[in-house]
């Protein structure tokens, strides 16, 4: 016989929490971030708006919580120190790693393509210390292929950049248009695998000494 779970004060209010939470995905997706209000955002979660003030202090700190619990770069992060830890002398598995894994989690997160859709549409505080956090993360896996690449001419700043806009690009033009972007359809297994394989290819060909 299961135990009854205690439906406590504690268990309420977390339960409010994650219900906040999951309105934010819900608004943005339905109305995008200008429908991102107090009166929005309650209705959806079907709460009081006083629930945002008194568990999050304001609305923006309750979509700031959001975009952190879903920005692929931050939320990585504990998986990433790990790969970093294992894998210090390798940095080009580090970077691959990370970019495939990308790859994967912003095709499948249409709340995650609504984020970036918003983060190059409109100047916010809260896209902004995003960003920031982001570029924090990535300047710990340069330090390491600065050593690694040291008396290399090899840019691999300007790389990973290319490759991560890449990714943006063609995940938010497939499913945006359903048509297909240099002849490849990445909606299909084949088209996403082709992709990965010149991720890889590219990052093998810059990391060759010339």
């Amino acid at each position: 016989m299961s135990r009854k779970k205690y439906q406590g004060e504690v268990n309420d209010k977390e339960r409010s929490k994650q219900k906040l939470l999951d309105a934010v995905g819900k608004v943005l997706k339905e109305k995008g971030y200008i429908g991102l209000t107090a009166t929005n955002i309650a209705k959806a979660a079907s709460l009081s708006r006083r629930l945002i003030t008194i568990y999050f202090d304001s609305v923006d700190h309750l979509v700031e919580t959001y975009v952190r619990n879903k920005d692929y770069w931050i939320v990585s992060s504990g998986n990433t120190q790990q790969v970093i830890a294992e894998n210090s002398h390798n940095t080009k598995k580090i970077i691959e790693y990370l970019l495939l894994n990308q790859l994967d989690y912003f095709y499948k997160n249409s709340e995650m393509q609504k984020l970036i859709l918003w983060e190059i549409s409109k100047k916010t505080k809260i896209m902004y210390e995003v960003c920031e956090e982001r570029e924090h993360l990535a300047s710990t896996i340069f330090e390491l292929t600065d050593k690694e690449l040291e008396g290399k001419n090899i840019d691999i700043r300007a790389v990973s950049a290319l490759l991560v806009a890449g990714i943006y690009y063609m995940v938010l033009h497939a499913k945006s248009t359903d048509t297909l972007f240099s002849e490849i359809d990445i909606n299909t297994p084949e088209g996403m695998e082709r992709i990965k394989n010149a991720i890889i290819l590219i990052l093998e060909n810059t990391y060759k000494e010339y």
